[in-house]
């Protein structure tokens, strides 16, 4: 789960490198192709909420996240949109939507596929029959190489933000410590780590986490990083 050190940089950090926009107009698309008249939409681990901020005028936006920090910079940064701290496998919202996305790999920090399987249940539980759920994983088990070295720097409003880690293979997870240096105008350097282990489901689970979900399912490889992303229509 994000911390606070983490959330105050999230978006000088992910802003410079994710195409944010790309992706919105992507999860529209893929919505409205299978839902036409799709008119609400619930981000599930929306983060600071950089995907409903692009996703507002299109439709009537609600998020969901685990992190406290995540969800306050959510908050502030769209007024008046519903945005809720919760588990995905547990949350309950007492109401439904046409549209479920669940991005950047955030079902990735599901520590097991019994999590996969309630995560995918409980957003399933919140759409309406014939309602589209989009999940972005995280890297497939059979694509996963081991790990490897991440380093990148980024320039922010008077600052700096510098990261470095090395992703490792863990009891079969992927892991990762990561190491940032942060500076902004005449303040002190600061350092944190931020550390995170995701899991390597493979393509075949998620696929039958969808079915047990009560959805059909395909899997899209194109775009997304190398992630691809998978695709469900809630069966009446």
């Amino acid at each position: 789960m994000y911390e606070e050190d983490f959330a105050r940089v999230y978006d000088d950090i992910y802003r410079r490198h994710k195409d944010y926009a790309g992706e919105a107009a992507r999860i529209r698309e893929l919505a409205l192709e299978r839902n036409p008249g799709a008119a609400d939409l619930l981000d599930v681990g929306c983060g600071t909420g950089e995907h409903l901020a692009l996703l507002r005028d299109d439709f009537a936006v609600t998020g969901v996240d685990l992190s406290a920090p995540m969800v306050r910079v959510a908050e502030a940064k769209l007024p008046g949109v519903p945005v809720h701290e919760g588990d995905m496998r547990t949350f309950g919202l007492d109401r439904s939507f046409d549209v479920i996305c669940s991005m950047y790999s955030s079902v990735g920090y599901l520590e097991t596929l019994d999590g996969l399987f309630a995560a995918l249940k409980n957003m399933a539980h919140h759409l309406r029959p014939g309602g589209v759920l989009i999940v972005e994983p995280w890297i497939l088990r059979d694509s996963w190489n081991g790990g490897d070295l991440v380093e990148a720097s980024f320039e922010n409003e008077g600052g700096k933000v510098v990261r470095m880690g090395r992703w490792t293979t863990r009891a079969g997870r992927s892991h990762v410590e990561m190491h940032y240096l942060v500076t902004s105008g005449d303040d002190p350097v600061r350092h944190f780590v931020d550390e995170q282990e995701l899991s390597l489901f493979s393509k075949d689970e998620y696929e039958e986490a969808f079915r047990a979900a009560g959805c059909s399912v395909e899997y899209l490889p194109d775009g997304y990083v190398d992630r691809g992303v998978f695709v469900g229509v809630r069966q009446p």
